[in-house]
């Protein structure tokens, strides 16, 4: 990835102005899988793997971006790019990276439309990033994020940080067309060095937890996504409404599963079939997880925080039924390396990442063995990130 002074003088030789650089990370979610379409509870870290936006005004009309790791460009006006790509998702188009910066945008004029003319005015945009690309590390989050500080930080606009997540987030599910949550962008907005970031996916409160000096976060890319994902996710959904609907029969405030509790599903979980039962009680003791999380790092209790990641990949692959033998390979594989304190999944399912919490001292070994044990059991040579938890979006001063 170019150093932010090579970004900034890319910029300035393409577009003869000097630029503003915005910097937003990736994410991995440390415990809460499946729990935040339930109003429930999500605990992610930043990672110091970011996309970083240079960006100057124009005054013409038009958008004129760069994508230095896809070495494209555009150069469209905001009405063609805007309002005919809002149009176009009635269409089947395919995704291109330009939707990204180009939804924060629209979703921007949209929800400012007193600054409606200064967005219309136009802008020119460089974007380079490090988050590896399809390894459920949010790197479309963290274009949304670096391009909505860049837009307001050039037009001189605050906004509450959790409002600017909600923007990206709408950016992506109304104009990119992808039905997210709001995790990703809450935590790439509001990430704290060193932290995790406990969201109550309700209320959009958010809470600081501190990660103890002493760890550092692993992720293991199995590089394996099982084709029943889609499927699966949403015959999930279904089951976990089906089972939210019978308990709420009993108890009318359950205006969703994060309202339920083990001594429900004790009392009325007979009336459910097992599979749905199963979801259920995956949901609420994650729920249950997230909550106890927080307050071992708090305590700087890694081994009780490791517990709890083991207890979530249990429920995930057995109640939930998501995991998969590679996915289940690379846990086993983490819990008998020396300094691995947790271990778990993270992600959708079916595949994608595993996210471990290992002694700082242990890293490079952790991550040789891991390699090399994953090769020799699956065939697969696995991509290996290793990461601080990192601040949210911030402007950089190259």
């Amino acid at each position: 990835m170019l150093t932010p002074p090579q970004l900034a003088a890319l910029h300035l030789a393409s577009f003869s102005v000097a630029p503003r650089l915005f910097a937003a990370p990736g994410r991995v979610n440390l415990i809460g899988e499946h729990t935040d379409y339930c109003d429930g509870f999500v605990m992610p870290a930043a990672i110091d793997f970011s996309t970083v936006v240079a960006i100057s005004p124009r005054a013409d009309g038009r958008v004129l971006a760069h994508s230095v790791n896809f070495n494209q460009s555009i150069d469209k006006s905001v009405y063609e790019l805007l309002d005919a790509g809002i149009a176009s998702l009635r269409a089947d188009r395919k995704l291109h990276w330009s939707d990204y910066p180009a939804g924060v945008l629209w979703s921007l004029r949209e929800a400012l439309p007193q600054h409606a003319a200064s967005i219309a005015a136009g802008f020119s945009l460089t974007i380079a990033g490090d988050v590896p690309l399809g390894a459920g590390l949010s790197s479309s989050a963290s274009i949304e994020v670096a391009t909505a500080f860049a837009v307001l930080g050039v037009l001189n606009i605050t906004l509450p940080l959790p409002q600017i997540a909600q923007l990206c987030r709408r950016a992506e599910n109304a104009f990119v067309g992808a039905n997210v949550g709001i995790m990703d962008q809450f935590v790439s907005c509001c990430g704290v060095q060193d932290h995790a970031v406990m969201i109550d996916c309700r209320s959009l409160d958010y809470t600081l937890a501190p990660i103890p000096s002493q760890a550092r976060i692993v992720i293991c890319n199995s590089m394996v996504k099982h084709s029943v994902a889609g499927g699966e996710y949403n015959t999930r959904r279904a089951e976990i409404e089906e089972g939210t609907a019978i308990l709420r029969s009993h108890r009318p405030e359950i205006g969703a599963l994060r309202d339920a509790t083990v001594d429900d599903l004790a009392r009325w979980g007979h009336e459910m079939p097992t599979n749905v039962l199963r979801r259920c009680r995956h949901v609420i003791t994650e729920d249950n997880r997230v909550l106890a999380a927080v307050e071992a790092f708090r305590a700087a209790d890694l081994t009780r925080f490791g517990q709890l990641m083991a207890e979530a990949h249990a429920s995930f692959r057995d109640d939930f039924e998501a995991s998969c033998p590679e996915i289940d390979t690379l846990v086993s594989l983490a819990v008998q390396q020396p300094g691995c304190y947790g271990a778990r999944i993270t992600g959708g399912g079916f595949g994608g990442c595993t996210v471990n919490l290992v002694a700082a001292n242990r890293v490079p070994a952790f991550v040789d063995a891991m390699r090399a044990g994953y090769l020799a059991t699956t065939g697969i040579t696995a991509e290996i990130y290793t990461s601080r938890a990192s601040a949210g979006a911030h402007e950089i001063f190259p």
